[in-house]
């Protein structure tokens, strides 16, 4: 029988053993010469030098070899030429080509001096160009998929999150998190890092940041080895840097929200003066939530079955924002300083009375009021710093050194007091828990390409910290104070160190193009309960390859094949063992017990575009020690406990499909949809369970553009049901309207929107079953809204500015507030 171990084992000889054979042939092939070629380019009517002129470099039929700037005295130069005849071929807008044939031989000594090269200037007036033509939203690499935020004029009145539902592979459920193929298991990056306000809390940030801010969001289906292990079914991209250039240019976006999510605003600065270039993004939003209500019920069984039904009125307020900022200076044409500062924060307070009763077979065991009073506050910050250092043979040859420096802290605290209560003796109570991380990042990359191949390679270096401080406290009625419960109060450390080197080799001939390498990590773990002087220790190695394979069938369409191995390391949400007992009936902790947990994913996909665009995508995946919530019932106590661990085995199979096409000039159709069928099965409580079921998304979107600036939008949507190893949530369906008019050409537009005029809430619910219990919660909230926003955009560009081509990514960790 072939086991997915036995295919990974058979595919890394396989890479190994072509990496090998391909960088013996390379060095074979690309030996450096000792010759080179040099000269100044003159404007043959001014007899001033031309900067900024392409020279291309070519031999043969072998196409073009490097290709140079010339710089502002207009000199350039060619070095590690081998003896041969090549031919110089000189662009610059406004001025005549001018192609030479130059032949370096063993007469000529070191580099040979070609003299001047005058460029004449063209006849041909450069006449204003108009593109009718709207560009792709969806673009197909070999790698990943990429939505075009720019090309969608919905972006001008969307937060990011909305967008989020057009994007292939994305889904967003009822509770507003972010699922990529359906799952939660994924790394959020921005412009190819990861940022604090991201991994701490993605889709409140994401809520209060325009769309219009974005350039376009990344979905990397099949992450290199350059990327960190963690993240199993992918990688997220969002890219805001626009081209940046001399002089500034910027947005800002003021948008309105009601009943619910209220008033928000975000913006983007960008500053390019010389060799200095600063890019700024912030944002913020407000939030008031009326009362809803939600309930809560759950059957038991056996020898003295039960009935519980909870209902809970739930209002609530909260307030986030975020800054953040990069900075680059170009020291010279070979070396580069960049760097990054991000802060964020927010704060939530809800307000839950909840009704409970508890009844037996013939009578009432336990009745009582509560009031929770809630307060969520969080605060996060990171800040980056690369050395980028190029090489004068080919500026495409890189040798990077990073640092980065995250941390954040969140805090959750409860007030409970109990009234009216029958047959429930315990006492008004508090708890607070409060959550720190922080991570310092050493990383190394070097990139080198050759004529046809190009290498890289790099070590990295994480040292996390998890500490986790929670308390108890009860109300002693004789003294009148709250008391400190020791058995309920601890401190939590956890120390995560991760060593990881990494090689990747891409390859283009004719029409295939070819990614693939491996990536070896060694995590160690030390955990340690300090009240209770109980340690945990443990560290083991990951050895992680993927393939990516690209097929140009036509000018148009591609066909892409990949294989990867990834990983999920628990993060402090999922090792903290604090226990939530805000509702006494129902308790939830962590478990920092937890392992790390792997997937083994395959992936087929199909893209087509000219007039329309049309992609179709295959996957098939193998998850081991997945991390899934285990829940039993306790009838001594009648409390159900919740808790997580890698109990899980899941074979995943999908299909995505995406297709847009311009009906008539001025009307586009989109479909995007995502069918995934999955198999969980696991161990809970010593007993044996297993779930299966389709979960599916489809999100449908029309586009009219009308005269005088005006267009008008309409989506439907549909996302099935999620199954976790022992339940389900269900499914939902929502609409939306939306139109814009641009009152200044490509600087201000106005929207408006509605989004699900027929449904005024929406009902989640999630059911749980065990062998002898069910239980079910039904959540309200505000489904139907209506949206008013401004954007404006300013500036003036020139000349783009120079940014990092690597960089610290860290994206492993699960369970950072998604």
């Amino acid at each position: 029988m072939i086991t997915v171990t036995h295919v990974k084992k058979q595919l890394l000889v396989l890479l190994l053993s072509g990496c090998a054979l391909l960088s013996r042939a390379q060095n074979q092939n690309s030996t450096h010469g000792e010759y080179g070629i040099k000269g100044v380019v003159i404007d043959s009517a001014s007899g001033q030098p031309l900067g900024y002129v392409t020279v291309s470099l070519s031999r043969g039929n072998e196409g073009v070899r490097k290709t140079v700037l010339s710089g502002t005295d207009g000199r350039f130069g060619f070095s590690g030429l081998v003896s041969g005849t090549y031919s110089l071929t000189m662009m610059l807008v406004g001025h005549q080509r001018k192609k030479l044939e130059i032949k370096v031989d063993k007469d000529d000594a070191g580099t040979k001096n070609i003299g001047t090269v005058l460029l004449g200037h063209s006849n041909n007036d450069l006449k204003e160009v108009v593109v009718s033509a709207e560009r792709p939203v969806i673009k197909q690499e070999i790698d990943r998929l990429s939505y075009d935020l720019e090309a969608d004029p919905d972006s001008k009145g969307s937060n990011v999150l909305e967008m989020m539902r057009k994007v292939p592979m994305l889904s967003v459920d009822a509770e507003d998190n972010i699922l990529l193929k359906g799952d939660r298991n994924y790394k959020i990056l921005l412009n190819g890092k990861p940022s604090g306000m991201l991994e701490r809390s993605p889709k409140e940030i994401l809520k209060s940041m325009p769309a219009s801010s974005i350039v376009r969001i990344e979905v990397i289906t099949t992450p290199p080895a350059k990327y960190d292990g963690e993240g199993l079914t992918g990688i997220i991209n969002i890219i805001t840097n626009k081209r940046i250039d001399n002089g500034y240019n910027g947005s800002l976006n003021v948008n309105g929200r009601f009943p619910a999510n209220g008033p928000g605003t975000g913006g983007s600065l960008n500053l390019k003066s010389g060799k200095l270039g600063l890019g700024i993004n912030g944002g913020g939003n407000v939030s008031d939530v009326p009362a809803v209500g939600s309930s809560r019920f759950r059957e038991t069984f056996g020898g003295s079955p039960t009935m519980l039904v909870q209902s809970v009125s739930q209002e609530s307020n909260g307030n986030s924002g975020y800054f953040n900022t990069e900075l680059s200076f170009e020291i010279d044409s070979l070396n580069l300083i960049s760097g990054q500062f991000n802060i964020n924060g927010n704060k939530w307070n809800n307000d839950n009375l909840q009704y409970s009763e508890l009844q037996g077979a013939d009578l009432m065991i336990q009745r009582y009021n509560l009031v929770n009073d809630y307060l969520r506050k969080g605060r996060g910050s990171d800040a980056g710093l690369n050395y980028q250092m190029g090489f004068k043979s080919d500026k495409n040859r890189l040798l990077t050194f990073s640092y980065r420096y995250y941390g954040f802290v969140n805090t959750g605290s409860n007030n409970i007091s109990i009234y009216e209560a029958v047959n429930f003796y315990d006492p008004e109570y508090r708890q607070k828990n409060e959550g720190r991380f922080s991570e310092q990042t050493l990383q190394a990359d070097y990139v080198h390409p050759f004529k046809k191949i190009t290498i890289e390679t790099g070590i990295k270096a994480i040292f996390r910290n998890n500490k986790s401080d929670f308390g108890y406290d009860s109300f002693d009625a004789d003294q009148g104070i709250f008391v400190r419960d020791p058995a309920r109060t601890n401190v939590f450390k956890n120390t995560q160190n991760i060593y990881s080197f990494y090689n990747t080799y891409q390859y283009t001939i004719g029409g295939w193009g070819f990614k693939a390498g491996f990536r070896v990590e060694k995590t160690v773990i030390d955990a340690d309960f300090v009240s209770a002087a109980t340690q945990l220790n443990r560290d083991y190695t990951s050895l992680i390859p993927s393939v990516s394979v690209n097929r140009k069938l036509t000018d148009n369409s591609n066909l892409n094949f990949g294989y990867t191995t990834r990983i999920q390391r628990p993060g402090i949400d999922l090792l903290n063992p604090f226990t939530d007992r805000s509702n006494p009936n129902f308790e939830s902790s962590g478990n920092p017990a937890l392992r790390t947990a792997s997937v083994d994913m395959f992936q087929l996909n199909y893209s087509t575009f000219k007039k329309g665009n049309l992609n179709i995508g295959l996957l098939l995946g193998f998850f081991d020690d997945l991390v899934m919530p285990m829940s039993y019932f306790d009838p001594e106590t009648n409390i159900s406990y919740t808790s997580y661990g890698n109990t899980g085995s899941a074979r995943m199979t999908g299909m995505e499909f995406a297709f847009s096409y311009p009906l008539t000039k001025k009307w586009k159709y989109s479909l995007n949809a995502n069918f995934g069928y999955g198999k969980v099965n696991g161990v809970v409580n010593g007993e044996k369970v297993s779930n299966k079921g389709l979960m599916p998304s489809i999100f449908s979107s029309t586009d009219y553009k009308m005269d005088k600036g005006w267009r008008f939008s309409a989506n439907v949507s549909y996302y099935g049901r999620g199954i976790t190893l022992q339940g389900r949530s269900n499914g939902i369906v929502g609409s939306g309207f939306s139109v814009n008019r641009e009152v200044v050409k490509d600087k201000l537009t106005f929207s408006l929107a509605a989004n699900n005029l027929f449904t005024k809430y929406r009902e989640s619910e999630n059911r749980t079953t065990g062998t002898d219990f069910i239980q079910q919660s039904n959540n309200r909230s505000y489904f139907r809204s209506f949206s008013a926003s401004l954007d404006y955009r300013f500036g003036k560009l020139k000349e783009s500015i120079k940014k990092s081509r690597r960089g610290i990514r860290n994206d492993d960790v699960a369970g950072g507030g998604n």
